[in-house]
């Protein structure tokens, strides 16, 4: 039997998922737009790049039209487009190896010291900006939002470069720069590209807490960002929370303090703050390069910062591109989590 109302939600739902498919298209061609021009208005010869600056004139003019670069810019464009649509990213003039194959391979570590990093923010973060509301204009609300304040403030470099000078070279209680002891390289093998989780799956637990030890301090440093601007946006959202109708209704009632704070009110803020984690991850990933420097940690941060010093114009657009597509990904996700804990976004 016809159901209208059934047959209204399906329309309703397939002109949904053509509009988020459409929007998604749309920026990610912009996305590929933008780098495609900035990989064209550097001041960076791109055929320099890839036969050196004493290859004869014959030898530069026949690269120049191997890479295309003699046909009008909106064929290279479609050329660009068709490659990176392919999983095509060109070739790293520094590795010699595919673009897309060393980004697989740096990732990993990238992505585990931002994921220890959110969980760090989360934890901390959330409850420190809950009792910041909660107690606002004490001496813990001044407190936090000093905390906020000097994270926004201080270069993470100038801290990367605190942390190892008083951790490892005068208390010595932490490892210095890199994911592992020299002594534990190409030991395990890279079966998930995560040390951590390859360490547990051979069973090497000499070389899992070195691993460990050596994550904590660039961990805790972007943790302690994300901690800043997770705490600051949970004191907002908190003390908004607070003020409403609701809150004066479950406290008339009865119900108790931390119930009323912990359960309504940060239950309420729950919504705002997947979007607010989400953005925070995502930056994490694109802003741990000065991290990953300074504490020589071989991730996509590294390699990015690696290949700008060498003019590898396709490892700088392709690691561009990766840390573009990362955050679309994360927006459609957070867009997702809304439906999932809130039904009126459905």
């Amino acid at each position: 039997m016809f159901n209208p109302s059934k047959h209204k939600n399906l329309s309703n739902l397939l002109k949904q998922s053509l509009k988020t498919v459409a929007i998604v298209a749309v920026t990610f061609t912009g996305l590929l737009l933008v780098t495609f021009l900035i990989g064209r208005v550097v001041p960076i010869d791109p055929v320099l790049a890839v036969v050196g600056d004493k290859a004869s004139a014959q030898v530069y003019e026949q690269a120049y039209i191997a890479m295309g670069l003699h046909l009008p810019l909106w064929h290279q464009f479609f050329i660009y487009l068709g490659n990176v649509l392919s999983g095509d990213l060109g070739v790293s003039v520094l590795t010699a190896r595919p673009v897309l194959e060393d980004i697989l391979r740096v990732f990993p570590a990238t992505f585990e010291l931002a994921i220890t990093a959110t969980c760090i923010g989360v934890v901390f973060g959330i409850p420190l900006g809950v009792f910041s509301a909660v107690y606002r204009g004490s001496f813990l609300d001044q407190v936090t939002r000093v905390i906020g304040l000097l994270g926004y403030s201080l270069p993470i470099f100038w801290l990367g470069l605190l942390g190892l000078m008083v951790f490892y070279v005068q208390l010595d209680i932490l490892p210095g720069p890199g994911r592992i002891d020299v002594f534990y390289e190409d030991i395990v093998d890279p079966v998930t590209g995560f040390l951590l989780i390859d360490c547990i799956l051979a069973g090497e637990r000499d070389i899992f807490f070195n691993a460990l030890k050596h994550v904590i301090l660039p961990a805790t440093l972007l943790g302690y960002y994300s901690m800043a601007y997770l705490s600051r946006m949970t004191r907002s959202f908190m003390i908004d929370q607070l003020r409403q109708e609701y809150v004066l209704t479950a406290r008339v009632k009865g119900i108790a303090e931390w119930r009323v704070i912990w359960g309504h009110a940060l239950g309420n803020c729950a919504i705002p703050l997947i979007t607010v984690v989400a953005l925070s991850f995502g930056t994490l990933l694109e802003g741990s390069v000065l991290t990953e420097t300074v504490f020589s940690w071989p991730g996509l941060g590294l390699y990015l910062t690696r290949s700008l010093l060498n003019a590898d114009m396709n490892a700088v657009l392709g690691s561009t591109i990766v840390v573009g597509t990362i955050f679309l990904s994360i927006n459609m996700f957070s867009d997702f989590l809304y439906t999932v804990f809130d039904p009126r976004a459905k």
